[in-house]
Parts: structure tokens; C-alpha cells; sequence
């Protein structure tokens, strides 16, 4: 099984829109990314590949960091989506990977994600590393934080501003 993992073309839309609906089971990311591209608020937009077919997207978006000193720039990755027949093989991993990546070179320090706790560890995401950052749509174990710069968040703590169309998931 060859993934092929690619930066999304206009021609892709209606195939990202339908991968975010099936995975998961409703319209709300799907229109969280029509939004994001027509506000200009994507940073990284990957989908996968598998046999011609686009089977995964991944999607990151900036975001701010308020803090007493500083505003701070800083990315969120969501969401990201995976076919429910091609789950579990793999794709998640591929995308994120390339996105970590594809971020990384853009010269970004810090990305964030609300996401499952159990699986976003893997690639470096640290739920104590978001602790300090307060975000509109809870903490706990499931808002991590990496560090794509090391100590880039060091002694950081402040209020998250995410591209005003999260406001629709609140």
C-alpha cells in the first residue's frame, strides 16, 4: 500500500469536503474547512492518496497565543480526517507526519490540537505543554501542544485565539 501524501489543489475540494463528512459523521469540519479557505486562514492543507484516490486530509490553521507580554504566532492542526474504510492503516500517521513537517519548514514554532488524547502523544504532542494555554473549547488530556522549535513554549502562558471560523464549533 503506497500513500501518497500532497498539498491540496482547488480540484480537491468536493473529495475533502465528503473525506471530513464521512469521518466524521457530519457536516461540521467540512464546513470548519470550506470556511478556513475562504476566510485565507490555511497555513497546510495535505490530503492522502491511495490508488488515485483521496482517502485522508489534514488541515492546519493559524492561531494566536495571548499573552501579558506578547501576542505569539502559532498553528492548530484540524482537523484531520481519514475514510472510515481506510482508517486504521496508517493514513492518520502519514498526514500528520508530512504536516508536522511541511509546518516545520515554514519556519512555524508551535502547533496545538484538541484531540485524542492516546494518539496525538505519538508524534510529540504534549497535554502539559497546553496546560498554560487556555483555550475556548476546554483543557485536560485531550488539548496538547508541540513544540516544533524546542522550548518554544517554554515559560509561555496565555489565552488561545483560534481563526475566527472555530467560532461556529462554540
Amino acid at each position: 500500500m503506497t500513500i501518497l501524501i500532497r498539498f491540496e489543489c482547488p480540484a480537491d475540494e468536493t473529495t475533502i469536503r465528503h473525506v471530513n463528512q464521512a469521518a466524521f459523521g457530519g457536516d461540521d469540519e467540512a464546513n470548519l474547512v470550506d470556511a478556513l479557505r475562504d476566510t485565507d486562514c490555511v497555513t497546510v492543507s495535505l490530503v492522502a492518496e491511495l490508488n488515485h484516490e483521496i482517502v485522508g486530509h489534514i488541515l492546519f490553521s493559524p492561531l494566536e497565543i495571548i499573552t501579558p507580554e506578547a501576542t505569539l504566532s502559532a498553528l492548530s492542526l484540524a482537523p484531520m480526517a481519514v475514510l472510515p474504510d481506510h482508517q486504521r492503516k496508517g493514513i492518520g500517521r502519514e498526514l500528520i507526519t508530512s504536516g508536522i513537517e511541511a509546518c516545520r519548514a515554514l519556519g512555524h514554532r508551535i502547533v496545538l490540537v484538541l484531540g485524542h488524547p492516546d494518539y496525538y502523544p505519538k508524534f510529540g504532542f504534549s497535554a502539559e505543554r497546553a496546560a498554560p494555554l487556555l483555550s475556548p473549547f476546554g483543557g485536560g488530556p485531550a488539548w496538547m501542544a508541540l513544540e516544533l522549535e524546542p522550548e518554544a513554549l517554554k515559560g509561555i502562558e496565555g489565552t488561545v485565539n483560534f481563526a475566527p471560523p472555530f467560532g461556529m464549533l462554540q
